[in-house]
């Protein structure tokens, strides 16, 4: 768990990360991993300065990596599924009495399901091409591959438009929320329905005589479940039509929601259905699985975390929201933590508000307490303790998997 920063100013500041197996320094507190960071007096006059703009301006972003997940060619592989899904689920045969049903389906599909970076459509392939004997990596079972991989796109999509019409997004993947569209409202959850009930057509038609099956079955729906008690979490935070509970910012509560709510679907679950598809069903070398997705998972969502305060629109796609929305966020949770008094009521007064000037307040607070330089230290170490941990995983399992995956995370920009 990630402890607070405890100075600032001329010095050094500690910094705590996420860790399962590390040791302190001092050899005291099992389960943190410190860093150091030099700050000077100069630092934060710096950032104090850049405060006092009306509009606080992003800072700039560490160097960014492609962010895909796979070479352009193999994203053009699985692209090339993707007509094939939309006629699996919208085939006439299946239900011919109700046209224009089908035809509504096709077009939610079309608009939500692509349009994202795919990273994890497109890792289930990565994966099982990695962990399975050569054998096994065919055509046929490649294909099957992508098959999965749209799974978890149309349950992320599931998700996503969930998630928009929930915290009044407006923008999802550089485009208008679906839910904005034709002035769907809330009829746009109906959707949202159709997009998870894909997945289990999909698994039904191409793997029901696979002796994995049950397994993906099961799989799918906890991991269902797991993000859906994330969110509820999240939404306990910052119960809608109310203002945030503060006291509630914990990073205890943030690493829960994180866990829960982003790192169990979107790093466990590639791998672990590539893992069944290659005939890896060791309950061992899952859970070894899980630990280290999972801590990959909560380094992705506080990247995200900083991202939506900080990055640029135009990459990411989405305009940030969380400041405004009142979200348990890693920014909110450290400034909190660093926080003097007078600072602490500068959070009360202004998080959760979603006027710009109280936006561009809690954005100032930030940079006075040098939010984004404790950021570009956490991912560094953390990024190296992940490796640390990769290095010490059963021989059962392909290290390179999650080297792969760390690498594709590691200073992304969107």
């Amino acid at each position: 768990m990630m402890s607070g920063i405890r100075s600032v100013g001329r010095g050094w500041v500690w910094v705590g990360h996420l860790a399962g197996h590390s040791r302190s320094l001092s050899g005291q507190g099992q389960g943190r991993l410190h860093t150091l960071i030099p700050t000077t007096a100069a630092t934060f006059s710096s950032h104090n300065r850049l405060c006092q703009l009306s509009n606080v301006a992003p800072v700039d972003l560490p160097p960014a990596k492609t962010g895909h997940a796979a070479p352009l060619d193999k994203k053009r592989e699985f692209m090339s599924v993707f007509p094939d899904i939309v006629r699996d689920l919208t085939e006439v045969g299946t239900h011919s009495d109700i046209p224009d049903a089908q035809k509504w389906y096709a077009k939610v599909l079309q608009y939500n399901a692509v349009g994202g970076k795919m990273n994890r459509g497109l890792a289930v392939s990565l994966s099982f091409k990695l962990l399975a004997a050569p054998d096994l990596v065919t055509p046929e079972n490649i294909r099957l591959a992508y098959i999965l991989g749209w799974c978890i796109e149309l349950l992320q999509s599931f998700f996503l438009v969930a998630d928009d019409i929930i915290d009044g997004s407006k923008m999802r993947r550089g485009k208008p929320a679906w839910y904005l569209n034709d002035n769907l409202g809330l009829g746009a959850f109906n959707d949202a329905i159709l997009l998870e009930a894909g997945v289990y057509k999909l698994l039904q038609k191409h793997f029901r005589d696979a002796p994995y099956y049950m397994d993906m079955l099961e799989l799918f729906h906890e991991m269902t479940l797991k993000t859906a008690l994330g969110q509820a979490l999240d939404l306990l935070s910052c119960p809608a039509g109310q203002r945030p509970n503060l006291s509630k910012f914990t990073m205890e509560r943030y690493n829960a929601i994180v866990k829960y709510k982003t790192a169990y679907y979107s790093f466990y679950l590639p791998v672990a259905l590539s893992m069944y598809m290659a005939g890896i069903t060791d309950r061992e070398l899952h859970r070894q699985a899980r630990t280290i997705l999972v801590e990959m998972g909560q380094f992705f969502q506080v990247q995200d975390d900083y991202l939506d305060c900080f990055g640029d629109s135009s990459v990411t796609g989405k305009v940030g929201t969380d400041i405004g929305e009142g979200k348990c966020t890693w920014l909110s949770v450290v400034a909190l933590q660093r926080a003097s008094p007078s600072q602490r009521r500068i959070m009360e007064e202004h998080y959760g508000n979603p006027e710009q000037e109280s936006v561009n307040k809690v954005k100032a607070l930030y940079m006075e307490l040098g939010l984004p330089a404790t950021y570009r230290a956490y991912e560094d170490s953390t990024s190296s303790m992940i490796r640390i941990h990769i290095q010490q995983i059963s021989r059962g399992l392909n290290h390179n998997v999650f080297f792969k995956f760390l690498d594709k995370i590691h200073k992304r920009s969107s």
